[in-house]
């Protein structure tokens, strides 16, 4: 049993050196036990993403129910203590050791499930619920693994999952085009006299413009909450979520540097950049209390 709850562990960090990105670079920064927890819960995130991402947009029955089956797993591995799956032994392990609720697990599937019934969002508060439910519950899950000493963490956490998933989907603009899904809520494109048919055409223009900076405004927001959460986290995971933070906060500012290029690229943070801003978090102090 020792052993097999030692590969599971080394097959989450293998899906995490592989798929990451963003989160690793934060991941190392924790004690070795946090960040073994942290693959083993982003490996199941990851999966939930995969199982339908794999699929052809077309087969939309099939991803349905390939997702109903992987709740179904994941219901029986939570009510039986087994799994066949090889990344459910260090799952297991992790939601008791940390006392992570269940729930949360079922909330994300249900965030993933969302994409398979809806291509856009019509008003912000519609949008905010698919946020919470694919980004702010990650967050959720995160302290739970941070340790933390307020319940106001629970709120900060909330409100920073909102921010980096809304800074996903400027980020995500040009692919999600391409799948037919529009995540800017539509009542926003009305208000700066933008359309779905523009987006579709990928017109920059003056409205378009001004639709992203209302967007980054957004985003800025729900960061300025959101960064609340690194003082009252544990100690020894402050620097590592302050690093999160550093690294989305600036593929945000990167992004609306580069505006007029959203549909032509995927903006990132390069490997260098998202190293310097670790390597701030180890080094300064002040990083984390800035934050």
């Amino acid at each position: 049993m020792k052993d097999k709850l030692l590969q599971s562990y080394r097959c989450c960090k293998r899906i995490v050196r592989k798929r990451a990105g963003n989160f690793y670079y934060a991941f190392l920064l924790l004690p070795k036990q946090k960040r073994a927890a942290l693959y083993a819960v982003y490996s199941f995130m990851r999966q939930c993403d995969d199982l339908v991402d794999d699929i052809p947009e077309a087969n939309l029955e099939n991803k349905k129910e390939v997702l109903n089956k992987w709740k179904e797993m994941t219901q029986k591995a939570f009510e039986t203590g087994v799994s066949d799956h090889p990344i459910f032994p260090a799952l297991l392990d992790t939601i008791q050791r940390f006392s992570i609720p269940r729930s949360y697990f079922f909330e994300l599937i249900s965030g993933v499930g969302m994409d398979l019934e809806k291509k856009s969002y019509e008003k912000f508060e519609d949008l905010y619920q698919y946020c919470y439910r694919v980004a702010s519950i990650v967050g959720l899950v995160c302290i739970c693994i941070f340790g933390y000493r307020d319940r106001k963490a629970l709120e900060y956490a909330e409100a920073a999952g909102i921010a980096f998933q809304l800074t996903n989907i400027l980020r995500d603009i040009r692919e999600d085009q391409q799948l037919g899904r529009i995540y800017i809520p539509l009542e926003d494109l009305k208000r700066f006299r933008c359309s779905e048919t523009s987006l579709q055409e990928r017109i920059v223009d003056e409205r378009f413009r001004k639709l992203l900076h209302f967007e980054f405004e957004r985003a800025r927001d729900y960061y300025a909450q959101g960064e609340k959460l690194v003082s009252l986290i544990n100690e020894d995971s402050q620097r590592a979520l302050a690093a999160l933070f550093g690294i989305y906060k600036g593929l945000l500012e990167k992004i609306s540097r580069q505006e007029s290029q959203v549909f032509e690229k995927r903006i990132h943070l390069s490997f260098f950049e998202k190293l310097k801003i670790v390597y701030k978090a180890w080094r300064n102090s002040e990083f984390i209390e800035a934050a």
